[in-house]
């Protein structure tokens, strides 16, 4: 994936809170296009190995929710989490996390991560098939920005963050809109 390419079109199977039904787990599945989180949108897409996991709980994602004020002030529409887990994880893990602004993309099987590049091996860790960490900035579903961790391969001993972290996304942010005045 690089900067000026298109996001690829994948149906995500996501699970929505729905008043209308009754019981402990008001949620009903709904399908959602590429096109429904990215047609006419300046957004922020970034990725990780898992929810729950380290790295991903303790600094990108709360990162993320903490300045999302500071990105909206930037031109930022929407941020994006994604991850190769289900939907019942990702709302499990947003809602632990007590994630209001952030919203999780759940992609259980890998399909978009696969289509974009960035699908690796992670069993060394026992995690099967598993992004590797990357953000991007997304404007109408174009990439306008892409910040990869270095070093992608499958079954790497460590976990690269700083590339896709949101201090490094809002450094760039600022020094474009700098370069604009």
């Amino acid at each position: 994936m690089k900067t000026g390419v298109t996001l690829p079109d994948v149906t995500f199977h996501t699970r929505v809170r729905d008043d209308a039904i009754e019981g402990p787990n008001p949620f009903r599945w709904e399908d959602k296009t590429t096109a429904d989180f990215f047609a006419n949108k300046r957004v922020i897409l970034f990725s990780l190995p898992g929810a729950f996991t380290p790295t991903c709980s303790t600094y990108q994602l709360p990162g993320f929710e903490d300045n999302f004020a500071k990105f909206q002030a930037a031109g930022i529409n929407e941020i994006y989490c994604l991850s190769v887990n289900d939907s019942f994880v990702m709302n499990k893990w947003a809602q632990s996390q007590e994630i209001k602004n952030v919203k999780v993309i759940p992609d259980g099987s890998g399909q978009f991560t696969r289509k974009v590049g960035m699908l690796v091996d992670k069993d060394n860790l026992g995690f099967g098939m598993r992004s590797w960490r990357y953000a991007a900035i997304v404007n109408n579903g174009v990439v306008e920005a892409w910040f990869e961790e270095p070093g992608r391969a499958d079954n790497h001993g460590d976990d690269p963050y700083g590339e896709s972290s949101p201090e490094n996304l809002l450094a760039y942010l600022d020094a474009e809109a700098n370069k604009a005045a």
